[in-house]
């Protein structure tokens, strides 16, 4: 199907109207009394005179190529309709400073802390479920939407990757009512019917405006399912640190763990708590996530276009000097 992708340039064709009108106002004959005629030549337009006399539509029709190509003629090439399972996710993932910690690493190694297994496992949880519109929402101290609800996890995945703890000093706490709460608002006009939030969270809230129970409270009002994974410990637990010389190397983090808490949320809303205390278990509660119910949803989708702007810009272009060098040629002057 031949469609234009922007089609507000037309509104181009206004000026090209007006400066088309002057052109030809500009150019109506004109003539001067002079009695004896038939002394005059019989042939007086040469081949300048035709020339000139071309030159403006030469003009005006390389300006109309140039307009037609800034609303970028295309052909659609693959383009359906078609009835996809869908539901919509928001992933809330704690990236406080907790998060460091390595209790998931092998002994003695610095990597993977508990924010990589979570950000690996996650990626995996995505490609999982292609047809779902999924979003992301990071909290610490602050909430912030990372992705908004997509369809295009190529996308997410990139942004995922982005994704860090923060440096700053008191940006590094828990909010987990905030972060639930954003979620929330990201998934109020979602289409897919099936709305559920999956938080990923290693403490206990100690940060916000709004507590875990009221986010959980709300979640429940609109029928958003909260599945809450737990992960981690409680207590002392190694963790990435410097020494006074600035070295990078291991130590022992205080964590907390409200458990309680987290269950809360999870009974409240419908949804499951999960205690994650390795990868493996990690990857096994975002398994048991992935086989929820699905809501059909039509979808469209768009595969590839053929581009035609450039055919008519190289010939816009080409009529536009064109019309230039005849009347530099002519006038022996640019303008």
């Amino acid at each position: 199907m031949f469609n234009f992708a922007t089609p507000l340039a037309f509104l181009l064709l206004l000026p090209w109207a007006v400066a088309a009108w002057r052109l030809y106002r500009a150019g109506r004959k004109s003539g001067v009394l002079f009695a004896p005629a038939a002394r005059l030549p019989q042939r007086t337009a040469g081949w300048r005179v035709a020339v000139a006399r071309a030159l403006p539509a030469l003009f005006l029709l390389g300006a109309l190529m140039m307009i037609v190509a800034a609303a970028r003629p295309r052909t659609t090439l693959a383009r359906e309709r078609r009835s996809v399972n869908a539901i919509a996710i928001e992933m809330v993932v704690d990236v406080s400073g907790s998060m460091d910690a390595l209790d998931f690493a092998p002994r003695g190694r610095l990597e993977p802390t508990r924010l990589d297994v979570i950000k690996e496992m996650f990626a995996q949880f995505v490609d999982a479920r292609p047809d779902d519109l999924i979003g992301l929402v990071t909290f610490a101290t602050y909430a912030s939407t990372r992705a908004p609800l997509t369809a295009d996890h190529r996308l997410l995945r990139h942004v995922l990757r982005g994704v860090a703890i923060p440096k700053v000093p008191g940006e590094d706490r828990t909010a987990i009512g905030d972060g639930l709460a954003t979620a929330l608002a990201r998934l109020v006009d979602a289409e897919p019917k099936t709305r559920i939030v999956v938080l990923l969270t290693d403490g206990e809230n100690n940060d916000g405006i709004t507590s875990p129970d009221q986010a959980a409270e709300a979640a429940a009002k609109l029928g958003v399912r909260v599945y809450v994974i737990g992960v981690g410990t409680e207590g002392q637990v190694p963790a990435k640190g410097r020494d006074r010389f600035g070295r990078e190397g291991i130590g022992l983090m205080e964590v907390a763990f409200n458990e309680p808490q987290l269950k809360s949320i999870a009974s409240v809303t419908g949804g499951r708590y999960f205690n994650v205390r390795d990868e493996r278990g990690l990857k096994s509660a975002l398994e048991e996530i992935s086989k929820l119910e699905t809501t059909k949803i039509e979808r469209q989708v768009y595969e590839r276009y053929n581009e035609h702007f450039v055919n008519y810009l190289l010939l816009g272009a080409a009529l536009i000097a064109l019309a230039l060098t005849l009347h530099m040629a002519l006038t022996r002057r640019l303008i």
